[in-house]
């Protein structure tokens, strides 16, 4: 893809960029490839922490933890990946050179539903830390689904029109965010640490066997959103260094960041709290804890703006991801024409934009009558990522055996031999964790399980007739 206007440094990553070639112009650095993924990533605290808690109680700062090695190798596995490859297209890509353009079908089509459930769960939380300023938009489930759709379509309009930003604001976005974060952190710590409490409600709530492993399955929610990193490497400049470099920042920077978060929420209220009064706005619920009344006012309102803005955010990247990942496949010949066809005036992937949108509008629709939404929303969201990165360390693993001498400005190192072949033990265990907990998903989210699946054969038959049809037709 190419973009023909005059780009400037500093032109945004996340934005409805309008489509007009083949290929983007390169002109992001590290802080606007970092503030991206960030945004991505980052932005899952401000609901990870409720859906973790439905299923993990006490265990909730524990299975997180656990949920952070696999996002270690997952980082670890896009950094090396993105390197050798750096163009859009992050896992489907991935799998197209280390396999055939079949599996890369089946790897760009799950990582499809992982940004139409990023989307529709995105939206669906920014009505609760909004409801500070109207309580209806947190306690009424019509006005908070009615607004959340309300989003959904917004930006579905603002995304064919290709209105452009710049990546100013999502660096002062995510600047502004990692520093409240972190001050909510130290404050906690400050006013709210008591280990005596913390051991107690973890170990009085330690959840059973099966609850467990929910959780951490539940728990990979927190650290999905890497891709988008990798899906920003046409843009960047020096692509093949300064992508894996925002990639290991980010690491340092989630990482530390929800481990912080995870420990304060659990001096600030109980397991129970956290997963039911709190359980789509967790954050808001920390500042709402804050004992000293005057900082209880100053953050409650902040977070709430704060996380609406980064959430709004996350949901447009999932819109963004969309358009980016469906124009990509049509543009090589991996999906019907309509994936990449462009509007004649905005030049953008417009029906791909509204088809998708419509579809996270859909799965929005139980969130009328049903408590259980959110939670089938995040087990979806895991299905359909858990699957994408399951196909990127495969992927490659695939590639260090056809492609062993191809350079890789980011090379993984901890290797194990076989034969001739060194391969990343990081991308091995990752393969096997996440392969593990997208197993109990399926197995235990009858929602995402039926879903997912139906997803993804849909996707297959897509393929399939496509295929032929290209074959007696190859104007199709």
């Amino acid at each position: 893809m190419k973009n023909n206007r005059q780009g400037k440094l500093g032109d945004k990553i996340i934005h409805p960029r309008r489509i007009r070639g083949l290929r983007l112009k390169r002109v992001l650095g590290v802080a606007a490839v970092f503030s991206a993924g960030y945004g991505n990533v980052g932005s899952s605290i401000y609901y990870a922490l409720g859906i973790v808690a439905l299923a993990a109680v006490g265990a909730t700062p524990i299975v997180l933890g656990i949920a952070g090695i696999l996002f270690i190798f997952t980082a670890l596995t896009y950094a090396e990946g993105t390197s050798m490859m750096p163009e859009a297209g992050g896992s489907a890509s991935f799998a197209i050179r280390g396999f055939n353009r079949a599996t890369g079908f089946v790897a760009g089509w799950a990582l499809l539903l992982s940004y139409i459930a990023t989307i529709s769960m995105s939206a669906f939380t920014i009505p609760p830390y909004l409801g500070f300023f109207w309580e209806p938009l947190k306690s009424s489930p019509i006005i908070g689904t009615a607004t959340a759709m309300g989003i959904i379509v917004l930006l579905m309009i603002i995304n064919i029109i290709g209105v452009k930003e710049t990546s100013v604001i999502n660096i002062g976005a995510s600047i502004l965010d990692i520093a409240t974060q972190i001050t909510l952190i130290v404050i906690g710590f400050i006013l709210l640490y008591d280990p005596h409490t913390l051991i107690h409600r973890i170990m009085d709530n330690w959840p059973s066997p099966e609850k467990l492993v929910l959780g951490i399955a539940l728990a990979s929610i927190a650290y999905t959103g890497i891709e988008t990193a990798s899906q920003m490497a046409e843009e960047t400049r020096r692509p093949e260094k300064r992508v894996p470099r925002a990639i290991i920042l980010m690491i340092f920077a989630v990482l530390a960041i929800f481990a912080g978060i995870s420990l304060v929420s659990f001096m600030a209220m109980t397991p129970q709290e956290l997963g039911t009064t709190w359980s789509r706005d967790p954050v808001a619920g920390i500042a709402a804890s804050i004992p000293i009344k005057f900082l209880a006012t100053i953050l409650k309102p902040l977070i709430g703006i704060l996380a609406g803005t980064i959430l709004l955010i996350a949901t447009n990247a999932g819109l963004i991801g969309i358009s980016r990942l469906a124009f990509s496949l049509g543009q090589r010949k991996l999906a019907p024409k309509i994936f990449s066809t462009v509007h004649p005036h905005f030049q953008t992937p417009y029906l791909s934009i509204i088809l998708f949108s419509l579809i996270a509008l859909i799965i929005l629709i139980p969130g009328y009558f049903s408590p259980g939404v959110f939670e089938n929303v995040g087990a979806l969201y895991a299905f359909g990522s858990l699957l994408a990165f399951m196909f990127s360390h495969s992927a490659i693993i695939s590639l260090r055996i056809r492609e062993p001498n191809t350079p890789r400005p980011f090379y993984l190192h901890g290797n194990i031999r076989i034969k001739k072949y060194l391969i990343p033990v990081t991308a091995v265990l990752g393969l096997l964790m996440t392969a593990f907990v997208w197993i109990v998903i399926v197995i235990t989210q009858p929602f995402s399980r039926w879903v997912g699946i139906s997803w993804m054969i849909l996707g297959l038959i897509i393929y399939v007739v496509y295929k032929k049809r290209s074959a007696t037709n190859p104007r199709a």
